[in-house]
């Protein structure tokens, strides 16, 4: 039995839980997965105050969460006490919320401590790394699906599938998996940014990779360390060399990857890239992933490895992949006009940053088109921490005839030390031979990219935080509407 902080405290489907910010990725899909399980849940956030935020205000209270202004009121809402009020750790003490709730007496619980309860009470799959969580919970969750099984899901990426049929995408309910298993399947994203990694206890344990992005990648390891003795099944692990530790851990570690190194393991073999997707064969049988990039037919392999240990044949997880509706912000199209693609892309760290490059350069690629880039960084602190990485990927990945444009760095508030700009990281990336160019007001962006594209070109915004990037790739797109006109 697992034990948790707060062990008296009811999170179960008839609780009331009052989820205080309600509007961020992690949290919403925590509301939505308790009002879909059919408890009470309320939620508030500032920025649903300030009338931001309204498409997924909406999807909440679509799916019977009650949205309260962020006040302290919510103790009133119902006719009984509210059994906890959830918090993220981007919630700061002075929140009315949080000091209603400890004047009434009203539990706190971290979402990490939530998602440990749900986690443990569910055939859980886990999805843990640096790179590629999101997109690979969605495949493995749209194979579950497809199939049959009426998995869960709790994610920080707008599965497409959901998103198509009127939700907000991040979360999902699960059901009788009909396979004679004790428990429902949920799909989640484990994230290691903010360490809650370490507080799971899943039945299958995913491991991608390790990069470069919120933490030194020693410290990281120590949580992948901590998180593998955790899963109590299988546990799976990507073919990288700098998680070969963790790949020889155990009789029930099993080995996925894109280079088959002669190791058991599910492998990718017989690749063949393509501008909008990709083939390849696993065991003999073959699969069309209709989403561009080698490193998505990695997310893939990832998630037909896990399937296998759900007990589905490799024909029918192909049928269901190449049915796969991707993730919302990766390498997502927003539209085209005269002859400009504009692509949406969640890409914040230098690995990611190469990944979705490498998918432009093979989408321009007998286009004679270039790259026009627009990456937003996000956060002092992480801009700092990752700028030497940051400005070595830009230069590598960017091309001639290629351009660069970064705006300030977005800031979500807080205290913190603002010692370092957009426009230093330009500098030194210019300086190594590319044209990159500091705009430090995003708003001046679109009508310049405009004037610069040329048919065949391919704009890709890449950025992470800043709910606001996907309307910014509509301004753009609108921009190039009025050129072709």
């Amino acid at each position: 039995m697992s034990s948790f902080e707060g062990e008296g405290i009811n999170t179960g489907p008839h609780a009331w839980l009052h989820f205080v910010g309600a509007g961020g990725s992690g949290m919403s899909g925590l509301a939505q997965f308790h009002a879909q399980a059919g408890g009470l849940a309320t939620g508030s956030d500032r920025a649903f105050d300030q009338g931001e935020r309204r498409e997924i205000r909406d999807g909440l209270e679509d799916l019977g969460v009650r949205i309260t202004v962020q006040d302290g009121g919510f103790v009133s809402l119902a006719d009984r006490p509210c059994d906890a009020v959830v918090v993220s750790t981007a919630v700061e003490e002075t929140v009315p919320d949080i000091a209603a709730a400890r004047k009434n007496g009203i539990p706190i619980l971290h979402r990490s401590e939530l998602l440990a309860r749900y986690v443990a009470g569910h055939r859980t799959i886990a999805v843990s790394g640096t790179s590629g969580k999101s997109t690979v919970t969605a495949m493995v969750f749209a194979i579950l699906r497809e199939c049959g099984r009426q998995p869960g899901l709790l994610t920080g990426g707008a599965v497409g599938e959901l998103v198509d049929a009127g939700h907000i995408g991040n979360a999902w309910a699960p059901g009788d998996p009909g396979d004679g298993s004790p428990l429902p399947y949920l799909v989640i994203e484990a994230d290691e940014s903010d360490g809650s990694l370490v507080r799971y206890r899943p039945w299958c344990g995913i491991i991608l990779n390790l990069g470069l992005d919120h933490k030194p990648p020693a410290e990281i390891m120590t949580m992948f360390q901590t998180f593998r003795n955790n899963v109590t099944g299988p546990l799976l692990v990507g073919s990288d060399a700098n998680l070969a530790e963790l790949a020889a851990s155990g009789p029930r570690t099993e080995i996925f990857g894109v280079t088959d190194d002669g190791r058991p393991g599910t492998w990718a073999r017989d690749t063949v890239l393509g501008p909008e997707g990709s083939d390849f064969q696993v065991d003999g049988v073959a699969f069309a992933l209709p989403v561009p990039g080698v490193y998505n037919v990695a997310n893939a392999v990832a998630a037909i490895a896990a399937c296998r240990n759900c007990d589905l044949g490799l024909e029918v997880i192909s049928r269901a992949l190449a049915g796969f509706s991707g993730v919302s912000r990766r390498f997502q199209k927003v539209g085209a006009a005269a002859g400009v693609t504009v692509i949406d892309d969640f890409a914040h760290n230098p690995d990611k940053i190469a990944a979705a490059m490498g998918a432009a350069r093979r989408f321009v690629e007998g286009r004679e088109g270039r790259i026009l880039a627009v990456f937003q960084p996000h956060g002092f602190g992480p801009t700092r921490f990752l700028r030497e990485a940051l400005v070595t990927t830009f230069i590598q990945s960017l091309g001639s005839g290629d351009v660069l444009w970064m705006p300030e760095i977005y800031f979500a508030g807080g205290t913190v030390t603002r010692d370092i700009s957009a426009g230093d990281l330009i500098n030194e990336i210019r300086s190594g031979g590319r044209d990159a160019r500091f705009e430090a007001r995003r708003t001046d962006l679109p009508a310049l990219i405009a004037t610069e594209a040329r048919a065949g070109d391919l704009v890709l915004v890449m950025g992470a935080r800043d709910p606001s990037l996907t309307e910014f790739c509509r301004i753009i797109l609108k921009e190039m509407e009025k050129k072709e006109s």
